[in-house]
């Protein structure tokens, strides 16, 4: 890389948390082959969007890849601040190698158009964590049975997830049966909504004409929301703003028998360092549906290169990427606890044996579903933020009531965007 663009180093910008620490380390490797020295700078999740934005708006060069979320992509696309990457994607960044959601959700935009602006580089989805002590105990299963009519066991519909919440819940014990995601900032408790949103057969609207009235408020998307405030019920106490942190911090401190959370962050739950359940601790993939259908919202994020930077340093960009790429890269970059998007390193019984969770991990990857990716996903996102934690934490009102809101608001964003018709 160095010799085809005389640049010695390149920056990448990322969320402050573990994945990017093992990139940095995973970027030695490159630096030992190419002498191109990469740095990868780290900002706190709750300003990352920020930063970034604010950098992309001043046309600014500070950094050459930014590994972006993955509802960034319509943004990044179609108000330049991406470089598009379709000419090589398939060929040179190996992309007939991925998992196809992964393609759809982090790399393609339009969805279906063939043109591609990132390359997936951090899988991820909700799931849950759980208490194997509670549910494995004779005592629990005896009691569970008798009152249920089924056996306790990791749940195979959300009903039964439902049912485990509440047998769990014990005020007395300061023992509750789940913690869920509440949080209004940014997007959490959109994420927690979209786990029981598309597994009842919902959507957020039609993803081909924008249309959102009669998909997202149907009656599948509000039995769905109606759901989710029912597991709400099965909280501890203080759970009106929870996201990944609250989250764990519910699990490690033995409150929730449950924890829903995504992937990423489960790595400290397998270690008895921040968590005194570790041995304890097993981990599953979304239930199904009332018809079966089984969906977990989707995180991660892409690797895209910066367009302000100089056609030198696109090019050492993209030869960077075509090195992260690479079968034996991705092998690495899942060894260190990276979750790759190559599909055969998915399926390999040395990543699914690699972790306690990484089994459920590659399950979930293949019936991952996103919010919408288009470049007003910002004002899309504050509209359902404000809806669904009225409705479910702060009880105003029913949850039709809450989601025709959603849909009108987001049909007038989508119309002054000139996306619907």
């Amino acid at each position: 890389a160095q010799g085809a663009s005389g640049v010695k180093e390149l920056t990448i910008i990322w969320a402050e948390w573990d994945p990017a620490n093992y990139l940095q380390q995973l970027v030695k490797d490159y630096t030992a082959e190419t002498g191109v020295e990469v740095k990868v700078v780290q900002e706190p999740w709750g300003s990352f969007g920020d930063r970034v934005f604010t950098e992309f708006a001043g046309k600014g060069s500070s950094y050459d890849l930014v590994v972006g979320d993955s509802q960034w992509l319509g943004q990044g696309a179609t108000q330049g601040h991406y470089v598009e990457l379709t000419d090589i994607f398939m060929s040179e960044l190996n992309g007939g190698a991925l998992e196809p959601a992964t393609i759809t959700y982090y790399a393609e935009y339009p969805t279906g158009s063939g043109r591609y602006w990132a390359y997936p580089t951090e899988g991820d989805a909700d799931g849950w964590s759980y208490r194997k002590d509670l549910f494995e105990d004779p005592k629990e299963k005896e009691a569970f049975k008798a009152k249920y009519g089924y056996d306790l066991d990791v749940p195979k519909t959300w009903e039964q997830l439902r049912d485990i919440a509440e047998f769990f819940t014990r005020p007395d014990q300061n023992l509750y049966g789940v913690s869920i995601y509440t949080q209004k900032d940014y997007d959490a408790i959109t994420m927690g909504y979209e786990n029981t949103l598309f597994s009842w057969g919902a959507d957020w609207g039609d993803r081909q004409t924008y249309k959102v009235d009669g998909v997202l408020n149907s009656p599948e998307g509000v039995a769905a929301l109606e759901f989710y405030k029912e597991l709400y019920k099965f909280t501890p106490p203080g759970s009106s703003n929870v996201f990944w942190q609250e989250s764990i911090d519910h699990f490690t401190s033995g409150q929730v028998a449950m924890a829903m959370n995504y992937f990423a962050f489960f790595p400290g739950l397998a270690s008895p360092a921040p968590n005194p359940y570790a041995d304890r601790t097993g981990f599953f993939s979304n239930p199904a549906g009332p018809t079966g259908k089984r969906h977990a919202a989707l995180g991660g994020q892409g690797m895209s290169i910066v367009s302000y930077i100089s056609p030198e340093r696109q090019q050492a960009a993209k030869e960077f990427l075509k090195w992260f790429a690479k079968d034996e890269t991705q092998q690495k970059w899942a060894e260190l606890g990276g979750y790759t998007c190559n599909a055969n390193i998915l399926k390999s019984e040395a990543f699914l044996e690699n972790t306690p969770f990484n089994r459920a991990f590659a399950e979930s990857m293949q019936m991952v579903k996103d919010f919408w990716a288009v470049p007003m996903y910002g004002e899309l996102l504050e509209v359902s933020q404000r809806e669904l934690h009225n409705y479910v934490v702060a009880d105003q009102g029913t949850a039709k009531e809450a989601l025709d809101r959603i849909a009108q608001e987001h049909e007038r964003i989508f119309r002054n965007a000139g996306l619907l018709k």
